[in-house]
């Protein structure tokens, strides 16, 4: 089921690791895709202006051999998207209300199948173990993926699961310390590269903590010193001139996770009853 990120999507996840000139080239890719596959190396340098030198480096950061790789590659993907009719567009406009839906849709839906078709099975099957297992779960983030962490720690704790985050990092990071063996900590964020989630993630592992990261980056810091590592894809810039994270993919990794804990626990319907007759009285 694991197939590896496209072209595309691995622009948008090592964008923020380019160097200035690198990343004109990945803008220009980005806006440009039909054109470059018909370019020549000098003629892609000189569009994004940018040199030789630096497409054939921009190439190897996106784990390709040469631009010819790289082009060979862009072009199957093409031709993979139209037959799924998935259209790569970055125009939303309110003067154009219907398209610009469209394309937020068909980018939000690769987002999704993008982020589904990487999970690594096996290793998916052991994360799962581990947190079956696990005396508490920790959810830690920062910034814009704390609705994450916040949406994972409620549905585990729905499922019997008892698991915590906090809005502070520095109550994070003192709940961490009271850690056990064999608890698991999951740390959600975009750029990976969080110094506060790093701290955490060393504070677990003096605990002997097992850590789960799901972030948009293979080479992030956090993903390397991970114990396991679920990758997302996000197609924010597309849309914006600066790189945001979409908080979609992260949310479809914690439901499937949420949804795999939920079908293999015996008690789970039992445990879902209790919470729904407690908030019963705060529904009209």
């Amino acid at each position: 089921m694991k197939k590896n990120k496209s072209v595309i999507d691995i622009i948008f996840a090592e964008y923020n690791n380019f160097y200035e000139a690198e990343k004109k080239i990945a803008d220009y890719i980005v806006n440009n895709t039909q054109k470059v596959i018909d370019m020549t190396i000098s003629e892609l340098a000189e569009s994004a202006g940018a040199s030789d030198a630096t497409v054939t480096r921009f190439c190897k950061k996106c784990h390709m051999k040469g631009f010819h790789h790289l082009k060979i590659t862009l072009a199957r993907e093409l031709v993979e998207s139209k037959k799924d009719d998935v259209k790569i567009s970055g125009d939303v406009s309110e003067s154009n209300i219907k398209e610009s839906l469209s394309n937020i849709l068909a980018n939000k839906v690769e987002e999704l199948k993008q982020t589904v078709s990487m999970i690594d099975e096996k290793e998916l099957s052991e994360i799962l173990n581990l947190i079956r297992n696990a005396r508490n779960v920790q959810f830690a983030a920062v910034g814009n993926t704390i609705p994450v962490a916040l949406d994972g720690c409620y549905k585990f704790n729905q499922i019997g699961i008892p698991s915590v985050t906090n809005l502070i990092w520095e109550t994070q990071i003192a709940y961490t310390f009271n850690l056990s063996k064999g608890d698991v900590v999951i740390i959600i964020s975009n750029s990976g590269s969080s110094k506060r989630l790093i701290d955490v993630i060393e504070a677990a592992k003096a605990k002997e903590a097992y850590i789960v990261s799901i972030t948009n980056s293979n080479n992030s810091p956090i993903a390397k010193i991970s114990d396991y590592h679920i990758k997302t894809a996000t197609r924010e810039k597309l849309f914006l001139e600066e790189y945001y994270f979409s908080r979609i993919s992260a949310m479809t990794v914690i439901e499937i996770l949420y949804l795999f804990l939920t079908v293999g626990k015996p008690d789970v319907y039992k445990n879902l009853s209790k919470h729904e007759q407690s908030i019963a009285d705060s529904k009209i």
